[in-house]
């Protein structure tokens, strides 16, 4: 099967290939494909938005796509930045601009309330023929639930998963590993940041990698991938 990450970030490219690495899909991205649409996120939840980039660049690419979205919440902010992550500091803010947006908004607030999660959702905008698959498999296994969507007009149009990571946001960056909020973002049970971890380490606890743990798994017992 061949799976298109609906993205040009190669720092999300890099995690994603190195989670579904051993599986017989072959991996493809926005870069193979000139010309493909930027769908708006104008979503109100991940979900929303996730299925948006997926089908999106289904139909440009007539394959099977995977998209991603995530948010930061902040229990002090009550949840935000939210499904508004990428852009909290405004449309095209830097990764920088946005950490600084962040901390600034927290600057009055203390270490014991800035608990805080990364929750990420993952959808699968299934191609035709992988369309017809999951509804067979589906039709056999009536009681599991593989975060299946359903359209009138296509029948099994996605599979959806999703992961959570909780921590905390630190007063200041910390580590010069990772993307995005990983230099504030404090993982209590590693006892560091994100940005302090290396890659492998990373993916082995992210919300990304849980959420593409519960798709890879789908992808596998519905028969759309095997081990290679």
């Amino acid at each position: 099967m061949k799976l298109v990450l609906a993205t040009h970030n190669r720092d999300k490219v890099g995690e994603i290939r190195g989670i579904l690495s051993g599986l017989d899909v072959k991996l493809l991205t926005l870069d193979d494909f000139p010309g493909a649409p930027v769908p708006a996120e104008d979503g109100e939840t991940l979900e929303a938005n996730a299925l948006l980039k997926a089908r999106a660049i289904r139909a440009f690419t007539g394959l099977t796509a995977l998209a991603d979205d995530t948010g930061l919440e902040v229990d002090a902010l009550d949840g935000a930045p939210g499904v508004r992550a990428a852009r909290f500091a405004g449309e095209g803010a830097s990764y920088a601009q946005n950490r600084a947006r962040l901390l600034e908004a927290l600057a009055d607030v203390p270490e014991a309330r800035r608990s805080a999660r990364f929750r990420c959702v993952i959808a699968v905008a299934l191609g035709e023929a992988e369309r017809e698959r999951v509804a067979r498999a589906l039709a056999a296994r009536p009681r599991r639930d593989f975060g299946a969507r359903v359209d009138p007009a296509l029948g099994v149009d996605a599979l959806v998963g999703e992961g959570l990571l909780a921590g905390s946001i630190t007063t200041e960056e910390i580590g010069a590993g990772g993307f995005g909020y990983d230099c504030v973002f404090y993982d209590p049970t590693a006892g560091r940041t994100l940005a302090q971890m290396t890659a492998a380490e990373k993916n082995a606890r992210s919300h990304r990698y849980r959420a593409l743990v519960e798709v890879r798994a789908f992808l596998l017992e519905l028969g759309l991938a095997e081990e290679a």
